[in-house]
């Protein structure tokens, strides 16, 4: 059975969402609703494939079920590599030096030449950030952002962790779910991933938690079951942008990209296990403040 934590207020609630210089009479953005089990999917070494993006990252998501390449590349900016279940395992080559990863967890990997080579059977996700060259063009949805939203904040890197540059690994089972702590989250210079509790059937209809972010994007990752995002846009002041509410239901593995100043929750739906990995890009000043929030916070200084 999935983990589970004992239902409590949302830890969220403390955090604080305003957001100066953000110019509230610009349209918002449309939501991003892409379910891989209906988008076509590019056929790779290791799996199928499927590249989508927000304003301020790519998210190329591998259908791993062969040893294979998934990437083998130089990276101007740094990436990260999440592995969606305990089946996933990769090698992890970084400027020659080669390091391998089992399990449900996150890597993160500095700009420089880079393979990955899956030698697991479960999904993967590369998070690239949408300004290193040859990649946002990729995504399937790229004509959604050939215009940025000025309500989007720009993504500029957090400080450089200390230390020489190297490949950094953490697998999940050794961060436990603690309540109190809103999921296991991780930081890099550009990214923050949650690998937030599982639900064990649908969620009950009376404990969902509609919020909002005033400047940036939230990346859903649906890895296991189906969710039903409920996304409701605020009014602006020119009422030809006012949109209805919005309820869409999509399976996993799929990507759903939330754009700010919308009010959302997700509501897991399906039987069995149901379990997101929310993204940022870049990390978020509220989660990092609160303490003990980032497990790798000693990596990636704030």
């Amino acid at each position: 059975m999935p983990t589970e934590l004992t239902p409590t207020a949302d830890p969220r609630r403390s955090l604080a969402t305003q957001a100066a210089g953000i110019d509230r009479t610009k349209a918002i953005a449309d939501a991003q609703y892409l379910d891989f089990t209906m988008l076509p999917a590019t056929s790779t070494d290791a799996g199928d494939a499927w590249t989508t993006r927000g304003q301020n990252a790519v998210v190329h998501h591998v259908a791993a079920r062969r040893p294979g390449t998934v990437v083998d590349t130089v990276f101007e900016s740094e990436t990260v590599l999440i592995l969606t279940d305990a089946g996933a395992a990769v090698d992890v080559t970084w400027e020659g030096t080669t390091g391998a990863l089992a399990g449900h967890g996150v890597a993160v990997l500095p700009p420089g030449a880079v393979r990955i080579d899956n030698t697991g059977t479960a999904d993967l996700t590369l998070l690239v950030r949408s300004d290193e060259p040859g990649w946002a063009e990729r995504a399937s949805n790229a004509a959604a952002f050939a215009e940025p939203s000025p309500r989007v904040a720009p993504a500029e890197p957090w400080p450089a962790p200390p230390g020489p540059e190297q490949v950094r690994f953490y697998k999940a089972d050794e961060h436990p779910l603690e309540q109190g702590r809103f999921g296991r989250i991780f930081r890099s210079r550009s990214f923050m991933v949650n690998l937030l509790a599982a639900h064990d059937g649908p969620r009950p209809a009376d404990k969902l938690s509609p919020h909002h972010h005033d400047d940036f994007e939230q990346y859903s990752l649906a890895t296991h079951g189906h969710y039903t995002h409920h996304i409701r846009t605020p009014w602006v002041t020119d009422r030809n942008h006012w949109k209805a509410d919005e309820h869409v239901g999509v399976g996993s593995p799929s990507l759903t990209v939330i754009p700010p100043p919308t009010v959302h929750t997700s509501e897991a739906d399906g039987p069995g296990e149901n379990r997101l990995i929310d993204i940022f890009c870049p990390p978020r000043a509220d989660f990092s403040a609160k303490p003990g929030w980032v497990r790798n916070a000693e990596d990636f200084p704030a």
